[in-house]
């Protein structure tokens, strides 16, 4: 498998954390200055922030959550060799369903919906850890 291949997953998820990290502070930006946010109100990380600045935050915060272990993972595999097809069609299942979590998230925002997405994305994460770990101690 060839590096791009393994990687490009793994940029798609940076790539989604700082489009959310820019869309966050642009949110947050205009309500402060729209006056729908004083400053004070939010200078000790209160929770005052709209609903819209906070689905939106909050969609950036999962993406410092969960995908770190993928990171890791993608990073594992390629110095141990261990990334193959089945690795880079699992990485690109978990990122699509990253990408459908920040989707129902910043959309809907219903909470079963997003949560049987999170879910899909945890078992995707640790089938490919389980591999992974498999293959490392057999080989």
């Amino acid at each position: 498998m060839s590096i791009h291949a393994v990687l490009l997953p793994l940029i798609v998820q940076v790539a989604l954390t700082f489009v959310l990290l820019v869309w966050t502070a642009r949110v947050r930006i205009e309500a402060v200055r729209s006056g729908e946010v004083h400053p004070r109100d939010i200078a000790l990380r209160e929770p005052n922030w709209g609903t819209r600045p906070t689905q939106i935050a909050n969609a950036y915060h999962n993406q410092l959550e969960l995908p770190v272990l993928f990171y890791v993972l993608t990073i594992l595999a390629i110095v141990t060799r261990q990334a193959d097809l089945l690795f880079v069609v699992l990485a690109w299942v978990f990122v699509l369903l990253r990408l459908l979590h920040v989707f129902i998230h910043i959309t809907s925002n219903q909470v079963g919906r997003r949560f049987a997405v999170f879910a899909a994305s945890v078992v995707v994460l640790a089938v490919m850890w389980a591999i992974f770990i498999v293959r490392i101690l057999l080989s």
